[in-house]
């Protein structure tokens, strides 16, 4: 049986970061790892980090969450079938930050995967300096993810004071009880500076387990009431992207915007942004494509399009 290890965390929470290192952890150990990625959006924008983990002994693959509930189920079992037959010896799944639970559960007990598969370890990534104006909605499936996790994994602690950490936890346990989560998921969380992680803290992760706790959910299927816009090539560099994500952010006009993230080239060299509305990061990248993606609630398409291309709309919200 291959253990297959989710990491998880709602939007903008670090997911990918976490998971390059802990992989890099597993590699090390020789495993040969397959990792699947896939995003909120028809345009995957966290693959270029991922993908340089690719190796004789880890493949990356992406999978694209836009095309409808039923129709992202199948390709994602179809995906794990395939997965289970390469020989791997352990798969690693991050989902969206908008992910239903059940469906991870669900699709590793049917057959055939039940046979070739099993639940590893899942790990929910939780951003030390939680904003503490999320909706009941946003609050479901950031309780319903470390509910189910064997660790809570907080990112950005170094930049958080012990207030804001405490506050978060407060926090996650107030949305595991909306939801009567029976368990108070800040009992199990990790709460140090990624940098300060050693080979004993990865190791007690790669076993940290998983629960399948009884929750309300308040969210029904996959009417997650999130949206996407996907940007290509925009041409514009750092300073302007970041007052633009600063502008969506705080201009209540373009709806509840949650995370603005994506790639771009300037001054020859490829740069990641990543922007939630507390932060926004810009960091060197390898070689990618030049795509912005943005995700929120109530999304009104033909402002944003206004104010990151100066024309009117073309694409269609997904």
């Amino acid at each position: 049986m291959i253990p297959v290890d989710l990491v998880t965390g709602f939007l903008g929470a670090g997911k990918t970061s976490f998971l390059l290192r802990y992989a890099r952890f597993l590699l090390g150990k020789g495993q040969r790892l397959g990792i699947l990625v896939y995003d909120h959006g028809a345009v995957n924008v966290d693959l270029p980090l991922l993908g340089t983990l690719r190796s004789e002994r880890c493949e990356v693959e992406t999978l694209a969450s836009a095309c409808g509930g039923d129709c992202h189920r199948r390709r994602f079992r179809s995906r794990l079938i395939a997965m289970a037959m390469s020989g791997y010896d352990r798969i690693l799944i991050e989902p969206s930050g908008v992910f239903d639970m059940d469906e991870f559960y669900d699709t590793l007990r049917e057959e055939p995967l039940e046979s070739w598969l099993e639940i590893g370890n899942v790990i929910c990534v939780l951003d030390a300096r939680l904003p503490e104006d999320l909706l009941p909605e946003e609050d479901f499936f950031l309780a319903s993810q470390a509910a189910c996790a064997g660790r809570v994994v907080l990112s950005r602690v170094q930049l958080a004071s012990w207030q804001e950490i405490e506050n978060t936890l407060r926090h996650l346990d107030r949305a595991a009880d909306a939801i009567r989560a029976a368990e108070k998921p800040s009992g199990r969380t990790l709460a140090r500076d990624w940098d300060a992680l050693g080979a004993d803290d990865f190791a007690d992760l790669s076993r940290c387990g998983f629960f399948f706790p009884d929750y309300v959910k308040t969210v029904a299927g996959g009417e997650t009431g999130f949206q996407s816009l996907s940007f290509l090539n925009l041409p514009l560099g750092g300073s302007e992207l970041r007052k633009k994500a600063a502008a969506l952010f705080h201009g209540c006009r373009y709806g509840r915007i949650l995370r603005v993230k994506g790639f771009f080239r300037e001054n020859g060299r490829w740069l990641a942004l990543n922007a939630t509305r507390h932060a926004c990061e810009l960091r060197p990248a390898a070689e990618s494509l030049g795509v912005l993606t943005v995700i929120g609630r109530e999304l009104d398409e033909r402002a944003i399009h206004l104010l990151l291309t100066g024309e009117e709309p073309t694409l269609h919200i997904l």
